[in-house]
């Protein structure tokens, strides 16, 4: 019997079961429907058609039939494929009228005739027992519904967990790359032995926590803290000397303790750059690819293993973001959106504790808050005060959280460090005198208000540290330029503690300097002199020009040459803080201005230097534009009252005498804090020019590394370095986003759809997220005024790679889109590429790893073959150049 013959037989069997049905329903006053579906294919020559029940009524298919989910067998139609050229067609399993299956129709038997189609279209109105058949139909669909309702509800019940009970669910991508990295980074982590780069520096300022001694740093302490908190519980106890790069650690440091936060952080950065590409609606095997990514870059794994920052603040910055998408994403007032709110703001603010370059993170995270909000505007179910709502909220959470986070930090590094070190003399008298030992052990027991008698320090109070100064040498006849000076003795900023920077306190009216049992206060506005206590002369301004900034003018000690030119030697006292300090001029605390009574110029630290004549000191000048510049201000620093009036032994007691030790004086934690920020965000000091600093445009391609370490006994070395095909391929993948971005927003203004909504909002959410942020983490080192280098360029590097992962699945989307037909193949070869991309990028991994761990000893020959750029400056042994 032919396969027609019994297709034919059992086509007839269906339907004379079908037409029982009906029969029956017809009886019962609830008649039966089946709507008919036809293909956009002229060849069919079927006369059978499928009975298909539908629950709903259906959209029209692009070729002008009705359709439930799959419209019809041709695999362009736009309805029936997520994806144009898709050639797999999923349907939805519809519930049917009865337990008979559907039979599957035969090429033959694929739609009916279109003849029947059109006469039963034509026909002006439905029969009597159409009509009946349609309420039977709306009959069984009703209680069909409420069967599968049941149902449903009945399964629910028997998926509620009984009590105490925990499901586990495992992200086997996120746990593979976890130890991956976790691997990578921790191979040989107390390899090499030695102080690699910069562990010089945070190795002595953890040891400085041990000890609770004060240290200056123009970074934020939150990543030393954690540092010095683990190797604490290691048992380090801050005794060992950080001298210089390459010196072997002591046998008893802990080396693996010391670099084991930041190799744990670096470990953490591949899953978390997994998760945030999930947030940002990539893939999974995308976000895998963007995960693997950074186990394979050597700068990272470089960065990662040794007591650095990056690791940290990459990290903090990572999750900050990812938890950002998820917030924006939640309900306003949900406990998911506290919770995710509440953890990117904790995680921003911490990054920009680690490093203040984590704060562009946290302008990244404003920048997408308000393009949300922007976004906002444009829902109507929305009412104002809900708008007001979620701005403000936002407000509370990334200001209030992250400044919370900050002010923390700081709280804890201020109670740690209470003993003085060799970083106190940057800071003010008054935060150097609330430190143990140090400047207490000077001030402490000094008298407090300054008289008529006393002998003072002046120290200039913000800005560079230095001491109002005087000695025997005079200022020269004439400048090089040509201009003439007073001839008198010189008056400068000296920055050192000397003999010459005392100075006694002087009623004009009174001669006798010695203070009685009732001392002569000196106050707000009151008139002085200030005479020099080892030469005796008076504090002099007049109108001649300084010697290095000739529109002021010139500040020296009175010498009388018995030329009739008298000496102009009146001050007036100014308290600028006298709201918080009183009238009465105190040391220490008491911020003050000395204006010349003649010519009404104020005392002024220039910060020029004075040539040799002038010993380098820092040139004094006075200045009749009495803004409210800072280096007018002054301060006393050491004081005491004169006892003799014999200058002899007035001298005598100056170079001798000594303070006896007692404990600090107090200052508030607020005052702290701004005087440490304003130092370190306005003075802090240049890096000099290195030989491994780059230039901001040198970063993208690579062109400068940093070496880190060398071997003493053979070219073994660490140097940081990049995977050359990562780096590359995302600069390139940069500029193929911006190109991509260009292109769709020019034809979407002509009304040209490239692709999806849903794909152009997932386009959108990668530039607001990697694109814009890997400009807000570089293009501001284009304005850095200081010494760079290439591991400046990691936080934005990790977003460059980040927009590499979407661009390469979405230039796999475009492919399966457009790619219809036997251009399927150039999907399969452009995945093809992308596998043989990522072996060469895990061949560099492998070939340049020995100069990411320098724990295998290299000959000559072999630092000579990694160095494939001339600008690549490797070291050999001896500290010979490669040229």
């Amino acid at each position: 019997m032919s396969a027609t013959y019994t297709n034919t037989i059992t086509q007839r069997r269906k339907a004379g079961k079908v037409r029982q049905q009906q029969q029956q329903c017809d009886l019962s006053g609830e008649p039966n429907e089946r709507l008919h579906f036809r293909s956009r294919s002229t060849n069919s020559k079927a006369t059978t058609t499928a009975a298909v029940v539908g629950s709903s009524p259906s959209p029209l298919c692009c070729n002008g039939a009705l359709t439930l989910l799959n419209c019809c067998v041709d695999v362009n139609c736009h309805l029936n494929a997520p994806l144009r050229g898709s050639v797999s067609r999923h349907t939805t399993p519809t519930p049917t009228l009865t337990a008979t299956p559907t039979p599957a129709a035969t090429p033959k038997q694929a739609s009916p005739s279109p003849t029947s189609d059109r006469s039963r279209s034509l026909s002006p109105s439905p029969s009597p027992t159409r009509s009946r058949s349609l309420s039977c139909h709306k009959h069984q669909h009703k209680s069909s519904a409420a069967a599968a309702v049941a149902a449903e509800e009945r399964e629910k019940s028997n998926t509620v967990l009984p009590p105490f009970t925990v499901r586990l669910s495992i992200d086997l991508f996120s746990w593979s790359l976890f130890l991956l990295a976790f691997g990578t980074r921790f191979y040989k982590l107390a390899t090499p032995p030695n102080i690699v780069f910069d562990e010089l520096h945070y190795g002595k300022y953890i040891s400085m926590y041990m000890r609770n001694v004060f240290f200056f740093d123009q970074h934020p302490p939150l990543g030393k803290q954690l540092i010095a908190g683990l190797v604490s519980l290691a048992g380090y106890n801050g005794n060992y000397t950080f001298s210089r790069i390459g010196e072997p650690y002591s046998p008893d440091m802990p080396i693996f303790w010391f670099r084991f936060v930041p190799a744990m952080c670096g470990s953490l950065l591949a899953p978390a750059v997994y998760k945030l590409l999930l947030e940002a609606k990539l893939s999974r095997w995308s976000s895998a690819l963007g995960g693997l990514l950074v186990v394979l870059d050597n700068s990272l794994l470089t960065q990662s293993r040794f007591v650095l920052m990056e690791s940290m603040l990459l990290l903090a910055s990572t999750l900050g973001i990812a938890c950002l998408l998820r917030f924006q994403r939640s309900r306003l007032g949900s406990l998911q959106w506290l919770l995710n709110g509440s953890a990117a703001a904790v995680f921003l603010g911490a990054a920009g504790t680690v490093k203040y370059i984590g704060f562009l993170a946290l302008g990244l995270a404003f920048y997408m808050l308000c393009r949300h909000l922007w976004q906002l505007l444009y829902d109507a179910t929305l009412t104002n005060r809900q708008l007001w709502m979620h701005a403000i909220s936002r407000l509370v959470i990334f200001v209030g959280i992250p400044i919370a986070v900050y002010v923390g930090v700081f709280y804890v590094h201020f109670r740690t460090l209470h003993r003085a070190g060799p970083h106190d003399s940057i800071m003010t008298s008054a935060f150097q005198a609330s430190l143990e030992g140090g400047l207490a052990s000077i001030t402490r027991g000094q008298p407090l208000a300054v008289v008529h008698g006393s002998q003072i320090t002046l120290r200039h109070t913000h800005g560079r540290t230095c001491w109002l100064h005087s000695h025997a040498a005079v200022y020269p006849v004439r400048y090089p330029d040509k201009r003439g000076s007073s001839h008198q003795q010189q008056v400068t900023c000296y920055s050192f503690k000397d003999v010459n920077n005392w100075w006694l306190v002087k009623r004009p009216t009174k001669e006798n300097l010695v203070v009685g049992d009732n001392p002569d206060v000196i106050r707000h506005g009151d008139i002085i002199q200030l005479v020099h206590g080892i030469t005796s002369r008076a504090l002099n301004s007049h109108d001649v020009a300084a010697a290095m900034t000739p529109q002021c003018q010139e500040v020296s000690c009175y010498i009388d040459y018995e030329i009739k030119m008298a000496g102009e030697l009146l001050w007036r006292v100014e308290i600028l803080n006298r709201d918080s300090e009183g009238d009465s001029w105190h040391a220490i605390k008491s911020e003050i201005r000395l204006v010349h009574e003649t010519t009404g110029a104020t005392l002024k630290f220039s910060g020029r230097q004075l040539p040799d004549w002038g010993f380098n000191q820092h040139e004094v000048v006075a200045d009749r534009e009495r803004g409210g510049r800072e280096d007018t201000i002054w301060n006393v620093e050491e004081h005491r009252y004169t006892q003799t009036e014999d200058h002899r032994e007035r001298e005598r007691q100056l170079l001798s005498a000594e303070m006896i030790p007692t404990k600090r004086t107090r200052i508030s934690f607020w005052a702290k804090l701004l005087e440490l920020q304003s130092k370190m965000l306005f003075q802090t000091k240049s890096v000099p020019s290195h030989m491994y600093s780059s230039m901001p445009h040198e970063w993208p391609l690579m062109d400068k590394g940093i070496a880190y370490w060398l071997d003493s006994e053979s070219s073994a070395q660490i140097y940081l370095l990049g995977n050359v095909l990562i780096w590359y391929t995302a600069t390139t993948g940069i500029l193929v986003y911006a190109g991509l971005l260009a292109f769709y927003a020019a034809r979407r203004q002509r009304l040209c759809f490239d692709i999806s909504e849903q794909e152009w909002q997932r386009f959108l959410i990668a530039g607001d997220t990697f694109f814009v942020g890997y400009l807000i983490h570089y293009l501001p080192y284009f304005f850095v005024d200081r010494t760079l280098f290439l591991h400046n360029y990691l936080p934005a590097f990790v977003f460059k790679l980040l927009l590499l992962s979407f661009v390469a699945d979405h230039l796999d989307y475009l492919l399966r889109r457009f790619c219809t037909g036997r251009g399927v193949h150039l999907v399969r070869l452009y995945r093809l590429m992308l596998i043989l991309w990522l072996v060469g990028v895990i061949s560099i991994f492998f070939k340049f790893i020995p100069l990411s761990y320098g724990a295998r000893k290299m000959s000559t020959g072999e630092v000579r073959s990694l160095r494939w750029k001339d600008t690549w400056d490797f070291v050999l042994h001896k500290n010979h150049l490669l040229h």
